[in-house]
């Protein structure tokens, strides 16, 4: 189940049943399946992240067979949620050369409660899915926890303003009396700013330092700012292995290909010609 993106708060009574308010965090989005053998872990994009997250794994061995959780996967450093931690933590896994070293320990935001002990609880009211998952999660510790949750719109409101320090994105908000929608949008999002998905397709400069991205937001490929250090980093683990095909912009800027394309996350002006920011790569 998604949401739709929302320019203002909404009302208590703007969702079935009223408004529920959840913090939204910024990391990756995972379903955890606890079968009769073994744990599963998968990205929103289907890709299996068992191994790359075990600490995850190892506290959801604990429920029973056929849970399902819904929730978001995230880097806690210094008290902040640190997004770029958790790529690292990612990309790190998957590297042979850094397996061995531990990385940051990560956590999982479990906000819905899809089954348990085989029975499909997702045409079941949110509230009620709710309860059971803050009663399942309660034993499990730090690993795996149920997201803080408000049913009082002014105490979101605070929420909203105060708790981007802590790098949260901004609020989710649910309809106590809502079902578990496969794929529809019915929940809403409140975020501090609204960034765009894109596709890298090539990228500028060295391999190992790339410069800039070649981005493609649907009207074609253009060129995007200059990488901060940190996007740039993660981006070189996955332009380091090869050379790419040559391309050439219609301003005639020289590129090399990505093997494959690669979703981001970038901002830009209202102007269509405004500069592309490229804030973070989208790898999951």
């Amino acid at each position: 189940m998604l949401a739709r993106r929302v320019e203002a708060l909404p009302e208590a009574d703007a969702l079935p049943g009223g408004s529920v308010y959840e913090p939204k965090f910024d990391g990756w989005r995972l379903v955890v399946l606890r079968t009769a053998d073994e744990v599963l872990l998968q990205t929103r994009n289907g890709r299996m992240v068992t191994a790359t997250f075990p600490e995850i794994a190892s506290a959801a061995a604990a429920l029973p067979a056929g849970t399902v959780l819904d929730g978001e996967v995230v880097v806690f450093t210094g008290g902040r949620v640190d997004f770029s931690a958790l790529q690292h933590r990612a990309l790190g896994a998957e590297s042979p050369r850094r397996r061995r070293a531990p990385g940051p320990p990560v956590n999982l935001a479990a906000f819905d409660l899809l089954a348990v002990s085989g029975t499909d609880l997702r045409p079941r009211p949110y509230e009620d899915r709710r309860a059971l998952l803050v009663t399942l999660l309660a034993p499990l510790g730090p690993a795996i926890q149920a997201v803080p949750v408000t049913y009082d719109r002014a105490e979101a409101a605070g929420w909203y303003e105060h708790l981007v320090e802590t790098g949260i994105e901004g609020l989710v908000v649910k309809g106590r009396a809502q079902s578990y929608q496969p794929g529809r949008r019915r929940w809403l999002k409140l975020r501090h700013a609204a960034p765009r998905d894109a596709l890298a397709v090539g990228w500028t400069g060295p391999r190992t330092r790339p410069r800039a991205l070649v981005v493609d937001l649907g009207e074609g490929p253009a060129l995007s700012a200059p990488l901060s250090p940190t996007v740039s980093r993660d981006l070189a683990a996955f332009t380091r292995t090869g050379e790419g095909a040559a391309g050439v912009l219609d301003d005639g800027t020289r590129y090399r290909s990505l093997d494959r394309p690669l979703p981001v996350e970038v901002r830009q002006g209202a102007d269509r010609h405004a500069l592309i920011t490229v804030t973070r790569l989208r790898p999951a």
